[in-house]
């Protein structure tokens, strides 16, 4: 009976229902050292040749226009050509659809540019007058932001988050007068990567912002110490 009792009290002791559980969390800010900007253009013909040729001019004078903005060619790729077919429909004075036609084609291509020069594509993603000027349709897309040692920088949260919740760990324990004996159980939270400055909501499944150049990285970490 004693020897029954004694591993009862030892496993309330250590069970993940005893203890002391805090959360500890750490933050940092950093800023995007990659950056990806996209612009999609259109080009329209009577048939899919001179619809081809036009959109083939287009992507030549964006290209240039890039590369005139200090955008080198290893920066930026085409997309391939998608192809529309253009159908009008005729209609009687009474509005009685009469029929339709095949009016032409509409031709559709992406351009993007990726870089570690930020500042660089920042300016041209905000600066496409010449573009508009020469009869482009073009439709220019917000920046996307990244950061390429994002993997480096969750390290350190993780380890500063867990510095965290030992030092809480610990107050709690002198406070109670009681001592720390075994580590029950330790969980990760999800990574929050949101606007710097921003009132940006966390999601369950951990948010990741591209929108935003300077950003704001938070972690969290919950720890379940047993206590004598």
């Amino acid at each position: 009976v004693s020897i029954f009792s004694g591993n009862f009290v030892k496993y309330k002791k250590y069970s993940g229902s005893s203890g002391i559980t805090v959360t500890g969390s750490a933050s940092c800010d950093f800023e995007s050292d990659l950056v990806v900007w996209r612009g999609s253009f259109s080009a329209y013909g009577s048939t899919p040749k001179r619809a081809y040729q036009s959109i083939k001019n287009s992507a030549e004078v964006i290209r240039q226009y890039l590369v005139d903005n200090g955008i080198s060619e290893d920066e930026l790729s085409f997309s391939s050509v998608s192809i529309s077919q253009r159908w009008v429909t005729e209609y009687n004075d009474d509005g009685k659809r009469t029929g339709e036609y095949l009016d032409g084609y509409d031709l559709y291509q992406t351009v993007t540019v990726t870089s570690a020069d930020v500042d660089k594509v920042d300016a041209v993603s905000r600066d496409i007058t010449k573009l508009i000027e020469s009869n482009i349709e073009f439709e220019s897309y917000s920046p996307e932001y990244y950061y390429t040692k994002l993997d480096e920088l969750k390290l350190n949260l993780i380890e500063q988050a867990t510095g965290n919740a030992m030092a809480r760990m610990e107050i709690i324990a002198d406070g109670t007068g009681a001592d720390l004996t075994k580590l029950l159980n330790a969980s990760l939270g999800v990574f929050q990567i949101t606007a710097q400055n921003s009132n940006s909501e966390y999601s369950y499944g951990g948010a990741f912002d591209t929108s935003s150049r300077n950003k704001t990285a938070t972690i969290t970490v919950k720890l379940n110490y047993a206590v004598d």
